[in-house]
């Protein structure tokens, strides 16, 4: 069968996060502009030939939210000096975003926008999306990590919120 179950709101995001991490990775390699490589993505990979039909995760089963997609990889780029300012406040000593991996820096840059500007989203479900991604791409320390910082970062942006139960 090739039709695929409608998929929720919230399992569009996640597939828009993924997606949104390796365009960041990307673009960083590539040194692309925030608008070619989202234009690139709504081209080849999100709808395309390009990656549609690789068996890789889940994500390639559903179809992204675009605008969320679009959102995220555009903020990043947008805010990138702010976003790696709290990175690396919330990173141990001696630490800073150019020491760490590039998959580990865009995950924690979208989480860091997403903290940042997405107040429609719950602190915790940006936490554990951005947990649940770097499980994707890591077995170590990462993980850990990534929920550390963005814990960090959410107590830091959202003091209310991090207060509740």
């Amino acid at each position: 069968m090739t039709d695929k179950p409608k998929a929720s709101a919230a399992q569009r995001r996640s597939a828009a996060r993924f997606a949104a991490i390796q365009a960041l990775y990307q673009a960083e390699l590539s040194q692309l502009s925030a608008s070619d490589i989202v234009r690139e993505y709504s081209d080849f990979r999100l709808d395309g030939e390009g990656g549609r039909d690789l068996d890789v995760s889940n994500e390639d089963l559903i179809d992204p939210d675009r605008g969320f997609f679009a959102d995220l990889v555009q903020g990043v780029a947008a805010r990138m000096v702010d976003i790696d300012a709290l990175i690396n406040g919330a990173l141990e000593k001696g630490w800073t975003t150019k020491r760490l991996e590039t998959v580990l820096r865009s995950i924690l840059r979208a989480g860091t926008y997403e903290l940042m500007a997405r107040e429609d989203v719950p602190m915790r479900v940006v936490i554990t999306e951005y947990v649940d991604a770097a499980h994707s791409f890591f077995d170590e320390n990462e993980p850990k990590l990534v929920n550390a910082v963005l814990d960090r970062i959410g107590k830091n942006l959202r003091a209310g919120e991090a207060g509740q139960n």
